[in-house]
C-alpha cells in the first residue's frame, strides 16, 4: 500500500507538471458574458454547502445522523427492480427509511414490504425530514380559541421553515453545480484541448458533448435565480418564474444525456492507458476538485436535469395556495417534469433503436431501406395468417413498428430463422375490424380477422387471428402506433440520422465477430467486472451477489427485460 502511495504521488507530480508547463496554473476565474467574474469562489461554495460539493455528496453525513438517532429518510429517484431477496425493490417516489449508511454504495432501509439493501444512488434524502401537520385534528374541542390560533400559527412558522429549508437546498446545489460545470470546463475540457497528440477534435465533442453550452445556461438560469432569492426572509422567494422563463433552454441537456453512453465507452477506451489517467487525475488537483473520477463529474448533469422536477414537487408541498408564487411553481413542476420525461424518452428510445438494429441485422433476406429510416421503436408483434385475393393462407410472423409494419416467414426447419418477406406502410393505411363469416371483399369465411386498407391505392390486406384476444391486441396496438406517431411529433421526438446509422454499424459489427454469451430473459448479461454505476467504482462491497440482469446506463437503471422483449429475441436468428 506505501508503495502504491508513493508510485501515485510520482506519476501525479511528474503528470502536474506536464500539465502546469502548459498554462495549467492560470487564474481559474471565468467572465461571464457580461465581463464580470464568477460571484462564488471555491471557499465561499464550502461554506455555503459542505454535505453537497461533492456529487451525491449528500451520502457522507447521513450515518452519523443515523447513530444519532435521527430517523432520516429518502426518496426514490428512479424504480428499482430487482430479483433478489437481499435488494428492496420500490418505485419513483416511494419513501425509504434509512437505518444504515456506512457504505458509499449501498445502504440498508425499510419501506413498507420489507428490510432490504438498495443503491444509495437511486435515491435522494429528504430536504425536510419531519412532516407539517395538514389540520388542527388533534386538538381537543374544549381548548381556548386563543391556543387554536397558538397552535395554527406555530404550524404557519413550521412551513415556512420547511419552504426555507427547499429553497435555500436549491440555491445552494445549483451553486455548487455550477462549480462543478467550471470544473470540467476550465479543469478538464481547455488542459484537453492544449494536448493536441493525447486528444482529436472528436474524441473530446464525443466524451464533452455539449456540456460547455450547459455551463453558460446554468450561469444565466443562476444569475436569474439570485435575483428572485429573498436572503432574508427566503420563505418568500419567487422562484417559479426562473424555471418558466428558461423552460426551453433546459432541451440542450437531451443531446447531452442521449451523448452520455458514447462518452462513457471513448472515456472508458482512454483510461486503460497509464498516461491517460495520470492526465486527467493531474487536471484535478491542478484545479483543485474534490476527489471524485472525471466520470463522475460528466455524469452530474444527467442526475441534475433528473432532480428539479423532485426538487420542485418538494417546493410544492410547503408552498401554499395563498403565496404569491403558488401557481409559478406549480407550472414550473409541470414543465419541468415534461422536460425529464422527455429526455427519458429519448433515452428510452436510443436504446429501443439499439435492440431493433441488432433484430434487423439477424433478418435473413432482408430488403429495402433499414428499419430506423423510419421507425425507433417496436410496439407490437406476434403471428397472423395473411390471406392473399386469391384465397390464399400464408402464416407469418409481423412486428408493428411506429409507421411501418413488417412481416417476416419462420424457416421450416429451425423456426428460430425468419425470412424477411415485406412491409405495409401504416402512414397510409387505415385499420378497420371484420366481422365473423364471409367478407365479401375477399369472398371466403373470416373469423377473428381485421383489415388494413391503403388510403391511397385502395389495397387492402385482410389478416386472421387464432383468438378474439390475440385480434383486440392487435387492434389496440394499431390505435396505439397512430397515437404515438401524433405524440411524437408533438413532442419533437426525433432520432438524428448520425445515430441511426450508429446502431446499424455497431449491430452489423456484433453480428460479424459476435462472442457467445450467457443470456437473462433474452438480454446480454453484463461482465463480471462491469461496475454498478460510473460515480461508484472504488467500493463495491455489498450485497455479497449483485444481480447481473441490471444494467446501470445514465443515472437511471435499465428497465427489467418484459415477457414482450424476450419473445421479439427468441424470434431472431441463430448463427454459430
Amino acid at each position: 500500500m506505501v508503495a502504491r502511495g508513493a508510485m501515485a504521488r510520482f506519476w501525479s507530480l511528474e503528470s502536474l507538471q506536464m500539465v502546469a508547463a502548459d498554462g495549467g496554473t492560470e487564474s481559474s476565474a471565468l467572465v461571464d458574458d457580461n465581463g464580470s467574474e464568477e460571484d462564488y469562489s471555491f471557499e465561499e461554495l464550502c461554506q455555503a454547502a459542505p454535505r453537497y460539493l461533492q456529487p451525491g455528496g449528500e451520502q457522507l453525513a447521513i450515518n452519523e445522523l443515523i447513530s444519532d438517532g435521527t430517523i432520516v429518510y429518502a426518496e426514490a429517484l428512479w424504480d428499482h427492480v430487482t430479483m433478489d431477496d437481499q435488494e428492496l425493490g420500490f418505485k419513483a417516489g416511494d419513501v425509504i427509511r434509512v437505518l444504515e449508511a456506512s457504505n458509499k454504495d449501498w445502504w440498508w432501509g425499510r419501506n413498507e414490504d420489507k428490510e432490504a439493501w438498495f443503491p444509495a444512488s437511486f435515491v435522494r434524502l429528504r430536504v425536510n425530514q419531519e412532516e407539517v401537520p395538514e389540520n388542527c385534528s388533534n386538538i381537543q374541542d374544549e381548548e381556548q380559541d386563543s391556543d387554536i390560533s397558538k397552535h395554527r400559527q406555530k404550524i404557519a412558522e413550521n412551513r415556512d421553515q420547511m419552504r426555507t429549508n427547499v429553497i435555500q437546498e436549491i440555491m445552494k446545489t445549483e451553486r455548487v453545480y455550477i462549480k462543478h460545470l467550471k470544473d470540467i470546463c476550465e479543469g478538464y475540457i481547455r488542459q484537453c484541448r492544449k494536448h493536441t497528440g493525447m486528444f482529436t477534435t472528436a474524441q473530446l465533442s464525443t466524451i464533452f458533448g455539449n456540456i460547455e453550452d450547459i455551463y453558460k445556461f446554468q450561469r444565466k438560469f443562476l444569475k436569474d435565480l439570485e435575483k428572485q432569492y429573498n436572503k432574508e426572509e427566503p420563505h418568500l422567494s419567487e422562484i417559479g418564474s426562473c424555471f418558466l422563463q428558461h423552460q426551453e433552454g433546459f432541451a440542450i441537456y437531451s443531446e447531452y444525456c442521449n451523448n452520455h453512453p458514447s462518452a462513457c465507452i471513448e472515456l472508458s477506451k482512454l483510461m486503460k492507458q497509464g498516461k491517460y489517467r495520470h492526465f486527467f487525475e493531474a487536471c484535478r488537483l491542478l484545479q483543485q476538485m474534490i476527489d471524485i473520477a472525471i466520470d463522475g463529474f460528466l455524469l452530474t448533469p444527467v442526475q441534475k436535469i433528473c432532480k428539479y422536477p423532485l426538487q420542485l414537487a418538494e417546493l410544492l408541498k410547503y408552498t401554499t395556495q395563498e403565496h404569491s408564487d403558488y401557481s409559478n411553481i406549480k407550472a414550473a413542476y409541470e414543465a419541468m417534469k415534461n422536460v425529464a420525461c422527455l429526455i427519458n424518452e429519448r433515452k428510452r428510445r436510443l436504446e429501443s433503436i439499439d435492440k431493433i438494429a441488432r433484430w434487423q441485422v439477424s433478418i435473413v433476406d432482408w430488403e429495402g431501406p433499414d428499419v430506423l429510416a423510419r421507425s425507433s421503436e417496436l410496439i407490437h408483434s406476434g403471428e397472423l395468417t395473411k390471406i392473399s385475393k386469391q384465397g390464399k393462407s400464408q402464416q407469418r410472423t409481423f412486428f408493428l413498428f411506429d409507421h411501418q409494419l413488417v412481416f417476416c416467414k419462420k424457416d421450416l426447419l429451425r423456426r428460430d430463422i425468419l425470412y424477411y418477406k415485406d412491409r405495409i406502410d401504416m402512414d397510409e393505411t387505415e385499420v378497420v375490424d371484420t366481422e365473423d363469416g364471409r367478407d365479401k371483399d375477399f369472398n371466403i369465411n373470416v373469423k377473428n380477422a381485421f383489415k388494413i386498407i391503403n388510403r391511397t391505392t385502395e389495397e387492402i390486406h385482410l389478416f386472421c387471428a387464432k383468438k378474439q384476444e390475440d385480434k383486440k391486441r392487435w387492434m389496440e396496438a394499431c390505435e396505439s402506433e397512430r397515437r404515438r406517431v401524433r405524440e411524437d411529433k408533438e413532442m419533437g421526438m426525433e432520432i438524428s440520422e448520425n445515430q441511426k446509422k450508429q446502431a446499424m454499424q455497431n449491430a452489423r459489427k456484433s453480428r460479424q465477430g459476435k462472442i457467445k454469451g450467457v443470456s437473462y430473459n433474452g438480454c446480454p448479461v453484463p461482465p463480471p467486472h462491469q461496475t454498478l454505476h460510473p460515480l461508484h467504482q472504488r467500493h463495491i462491497t455489498v450485497p455479497t451477489s449483485v444481480p447481473q440482469q441490471q444494467v446501470f446506463a445514465l443515472a437511471e437503471p435499465k428497465r427489467k427485460p418484459s415477457l414482450f422483449w424476450h419473445t421479439f429475441n427468441k424470434l431472431t436468428p441463430f448463427k454459430k
